[in-house]
């Protein structure tokens, strides 16, 4: 529900999932299978043989060091911003207001409910419930208006249908105090907490 890039995460980490075990898988040949670590060895040797004539090759006059390690710098800087500007694309789109409204019906004045109410009264009506072993609320800016979004962890047995319209009943008396109606995302899922409590189940 949040701006975060999902589709790109799954990539990234598809990308480096599949690094890990290529290099895995090389390493136990490298270990277990002879001629694989001879290959290696002429191969490598190749390789940084080639890479030292290259450096010597791009030296600056007068000077022994190659500009390489420049260019090296440069690409290193450009990977360093593009994770930072990544993990800042991360969980955006979290909202501070679920209501703002300026002079509304012709009175003077501004009204601004801060998101942490709504969440504080939907925490508080869904704490203690027998039928769940969790519930989180958080307010999210879906394309400039403001959102909740309730994720619950009903207890084994708890029909979800039935949960959703309770829920929603909690939803439409928090869009009665509020005076507006804000739409909402309820999310039901199960996790190792709802399957592993030992507290008392509904069935």
């Amino acid at each position: 529900m949040n701006n975060t890039p999902r589709t790109l995460n799954r990539i990234l980490i598809g990308i480096l999932g599949l690094k890990l075990l290529v290099i895995g898988l090389l390493l136990v040949l490298l270990a277990a299978v002879p001629p694989v670590a001879q290959w290696w060895q002429q191969w490598s040797a190749g390789v940084w043989s080639g890479m030292s004539q290259l450096f010597q090759r791009t030296a600056v006059p007068g000077r022994g060091e190659s500009w390489l390690w420049a260019v090296i710098a440069l690409l290193l800087a450009v990977v360093i911003a593009l994770m930072v500007a990544w993990v800042a694309q991360q969980g955006k789109g979290r909202a501070s207001l679920i209501l703002a409204e300026d002079d509304a019906e012709g009175f003077p004045g501004n009204v601004r409910i801060g998101g942490g109410v709504a969440e504080q009264a939907l925490r508080a009506a869904l704490a203690g419930r027998q039928d769940l072993a969790g519930a989180t609320v958080a307010t999210y800016e879906i394309r400039g208006e403001p959102a909740l979004k309730i994720r619950l962890q009903p207890r084994q047995g708890v029909p979800p249908h039935l949960l959703a319209a309770e829920v929603s009943a909690l939803v439409e008396a928090l869009d009665a105090v509020v005076g507006n109606r804000i739409p909402v995302l309820i999310h039901i899922g199960v996790g190792a907490r709802s399957r592993f409590s030992r507290a008392e189940r509904v069935r």
